[in-house]
């Protein structure tokens, strides 16, 4: 089935057109600078990408651009947008409401306004690029798939807070996790690969400019390290990770910063950039790490130590552990990186072959012989998982 996913930002639309058995694109592009002046990059495999500045003063404009260069004679991939049997979105946050994928009807789309407070940036935006694609096309099927679906199979010990009880019961706060849809695929390669034993544990390292752990049971989440927002865990691109909340406090008092300032340096001044001073990505730490730079080279080793940190107890958590996977920009492109992680993890059984991680981009087992833990790199695809849980509700 020839799918349309969208991932819709709050100025950016991102697209690609597959097809859902076996993941092949068709095309896949970005429109830009959306409420601005609009930019549309298209690709198509094997061709030259396309680059064109079109208005584009909301989400139903972008779309429309999408349409009209998909079904352009030369530039497109299909003679009419019938071919596009359904719309799979990408929603960030589906609170407790969602445990799974859904057709969008009005109920659906009710639900997700109301998970606005638990994703103030990313669920507005979701909504604009399912509303448009409803007024273009209003007959095609769409699907709403969730970042936060996979991980509410999470026990009550894990995903609750220790605060008090009410706030769970009356306003929803507890651990949600988010990259659900990209652990959900990494994990279930990784039991593939794994020669799909009856029971399984996993621990997934979605490593990005965002990034998050969880622990795969069976291939069912148990624990991830992303909270009630995609600030919790350990030390990202521009994201503290956990911190004391007295943190908060002093500094707020200390520089008079409101509690919106306090969570922009959280956000987007802190992790590996607010450590080094030098850069939010890790390229650019490593080269400033090798000409003697010690801030990037304490941002790393930061980095390194929390997810280790992770690694350990979620293998706790579970009893053991059968495979570490390591997915995303940086997960499957750094081999140092990945090394560093391993380094020191024998005694948990975790050993892993240098030659073979000498990979980018590309599914490998990288473990060494006669290691009891699997190491696998396995490149995430989560436009393919929208693609098949859209094509699975609208057969």
């Amino acid at each position: 089935m020839k799918i349309l996913v969208i991932n819709a930002g709050s100025s950016s639309l991102k697209y690609q057109f597959m097809e859902s058995e076996g993941g092949e694109v068709f095309a896949k592009g970005l429109c830009e600078r959306i409420g601005i002046d609009g930019r549309l990059t298209h690709k198509v495999p094997g061709r030259e990408d396309v680059k064109q500045e079109i208005p584009m003063p909301t989400h139903s404009e972008a779309i429309q651009a999408v349409l009209d260069i998909m079904v352009d004679p030369e530039k497109g991939v299909i003679k009419s947008t019938d071919e596009i049997a359904a719309v799979g979105h990408r929603v960030l946050h589906g609170g407790m409401a969602f445990t799974e994928s859904c057709i969008i009807d009005d109920k659906c789309i009710e639900a997700i306004k109301k998970c606005i407070p638990l994703g103030p940036l990313h669920n507005p935006a979701n909504l604009m690029g399912i509303e448009a694609c409803q007024k273009i096309m209003p007959k095609t099927p769409q699907v709403a798939v969730f970042d936060t679906a996979f991980h509410m199979t999470m026990p009550p010990k894990a995903y609750i807070y220790a605060i008090p009880y009410e706030y769970y019961e009356k306003d929803d706060v507890r651990r949600y996790g988010f990259h659900g849809t990209s652990h959900r695929y990494v994990s279930a390669r990784a039991i593939d690969m794994l020669g799909n034993p009856e029971h399984s544990k996993v621990i997934c390292c979605h490593l990005g400019n965002g990034s998050s752990l969880s622990a795969v049971v069976d291939g069912k989440c148990v624990d991830t390290t992303m909270g009630l927002g995609p600030l919790a865990g350990f030390p990202m691109g521009t994201r503290s990770g956990d911190v004391d909340a007295t943190i908060l406090e002093y500094l707020m008092g200390r520089y008079g910063y409101d509690i919106k300032e306090m969570l922009n340096i959280l956000n987007k001044k802190s992790g590996v950039l607010g450590i080094s001073g030098v850069s939010s990505d890790f390229r650019d730490l490593d080269e400033a790490a090798a000409k003697g730079n010690e801030r990037a080279q304490l941002a790393l080793d930061k980095f390194v130590y929390e997810v280790k940190k992770f690694i350990g107890a979620y293998a706790t958590a579970m009893g053991g552990v059968d495979a570490i996977v390591f997915t995303a920009g940086i997960g499957e492109n750094s081999k140092e990186l990945r090394a560093d992680i391993c380094e020191g993890l024998a005694y948990m059984g975790i050993q892993m072959d240098k030659e073979k991680n000498n990979v980018r981009g590309k599914e490998a087992d990288v473990s060494a012989d006669g290691s009891k833990v699997k190491i696998f790199v396995i490149p995430t695809n989560e436009e393919l998982m929208i693609a098949m849980d859209t094509a699975a509700l609208c057969k």
